[in-house]
């Protein structure tokens, strides 16, 4: 008695995602490409396009969405040669392709080039428009055949990240701006990288209350008395409102990392409790911000301190 065959698997393997970038030199191919690596895909710029069909993966293999840019300056470049092979990838069922053109009106990428005063890769001996004219003809084929054209003409470079995190992003991408809340001591110097400062010296100081002077931001005794300052409730409301306005422009604008900080004089009580505050009110709006007290511990500042109110 034979052992009967076993059943052959019905699971079918997650398509690749694989995005060919090209367009003409200054259109933008090098901050596509730099924010699709931000948002978590593999990039690979001016890879031989010959050799491609060797670089995507096997359908058993790992599968991550993988970027490839290519342009005029690219080894073995022909066009109706890279739509062949473009075609031939498309056909394949594991394979998720798209194919993105970056152009852009002449006279803008005239201004680019001289700004940068970078060379135009096809305008060696000749004036910068007839290098950008020649390049545009040698690519209209691709143009024409792009599944997505971007004409980056009138974007800034914030523009065109905006667009891409929005084409290829995720609502993970999204969430992905590292927000960090921090307390600290003016006496012993401003957080030197903060993209924002609040300084909280304004609030009555716990410091001169002898029963909460050795206790920090974090004892309910000391959150209590800052409480009570009547301006306490006000300000913070006010910081928290600016800060959700604040927030989401800086991720829609593609930055990573947002530094907020909170100081007082020694950077134990005041800005301390306001930390962990703001953190608790933004969490409640969605965000997930880290938490660092500088000074939290130390007692050196306090021995410098001057000019308490």
């Amino acid at each position: 008695m034979t052992d009967a065959p076993a059943p052959a698997s019905t699971d079918t393997p997650a398509q690749q995602q694989l995005l060919l970038v090209t367009g003409l030199s200054g259109a933008g191919k090098s901050t596509v490409l730099a924010v699709l690596e931000d948002i978590g895909w593999e990039v690979i710029d001016n890879f031989p396009v010959r050799l491609l069909k060797r670089l995507v993966a096997k359908p058993e293999e790992p599968r991550g969405p993988l970027a490839i840019g290519f342009d005029s300056r690219t080894r073995g470049f022909v066009p109706a040669d890279v739509i062949a092979l473009v075609k031939e990838l498309a056909a394949r069922p594991d394979i998720a392709l798209t194919f993105l053109f970056l152009d852009c009106a002449g006279g803008e990428l005239e201004r680019r080039f001289n700004e940068t005063r970078r060379r135009h890769p096809m305008a060696a001996g000749r004036p910068v428009l007839e290098g950008i004219a020649a390049e545009r003809e040698l690519l209209e084929p691709l143009r024409r055949w792009a599944d997505m054209v971007i004409d980056t003409s009138a974007m800034t470079s914030n523009d065109l990240q905006g667009q891409v995190r929005t084409l290829f992003g995720t609502d993970t991408d999204a969430a992905a701006m590292t927000v960090t809340l921090s307390s600290f001591g003016f006496a012993r110097g401003m957080p030197p990288l903060a993209d924002l400062v609040f300084d909280m010296r304004f609030l009555d100081n716990p410091h001169w209350v002898p029963e909460l002077r050795e206790q920090t931001g974090q004892d309910a005794a000391v959150g209590e008395h800052i409480e009570r300052d009547p301006a306490f409730a006000q300000a913070f409301v006010r910081i928290r409102d600016l800060l959700l306005l604040l927030l989401p422009r800086y991720q829609a604008q593609g930055k990573p990392y947002v530094h907020i900080a909170f100081g007082c004089t020694g950077g134990r009580h005041r800005s301390v409790y306001t930390t962990e505050r703001m953190a608790e009110g933004l969490r409640a709006a969605g965000f997930s911000p880290t938490v660092r007290h500088r000074n939290l511990g130390s007692r050196a500042a306090d021995e410098i301190e001057r000019d308490r109110r």
